[in-house]
């Protein structure tokens, strides 16, 4: 859960480096936060305006943690776009962000690792 709440602290930083860690915990936890919020709205019965409110809210630090993640591999933030390519781009993002981090400093910062 401090994963999450790291990355929602840090809402819009786009600068510095994330660690495979702090990225797919942020996912799994919104994962679940999304499920849940959507068994909310299903038990209401009214459309999903929670799932709606939820996903626009963490969407910019969704974003951030991607461009922080791609910073740690040594790539830019804006591989972001590359998930526009129907299927491939999505691949292709999902392996860059399932990299390890390059072991020294690069010019995006410090390794977190460290």
């Amino acid at each position: 859960m401090q994963w999450y709440l790291k990355v929602l602290q840090n809402y819009v930083g786009f600068q510095g480096r994330a660690r495979r860690t702090e990225y797919w915990m942020f996912v799994l936890f919104s994962m679940i936060a999304t499920f849940i919020i959507s068994l909310i709205d299903g038990l209401v019965g009214l459309t999903p305006i929670l799932t709606y409110l939820y996903s626009l809210a963490v969407l910019l630090p969704s974003l951030a943690v991607i461009a922080r993640r791609l910073h740690d591999t040594g790539r830019t933030g804006w591989w972001i776009l590359i998930g526009l390519i129907p299927l491939v781009g999505s691949i292709i993002l999902i392996v860059f962000l399932c990299q390890d981090s390059q072991p020294a400093e690069n010019k995006y910062g410090k390794n977190p690792k460290l």
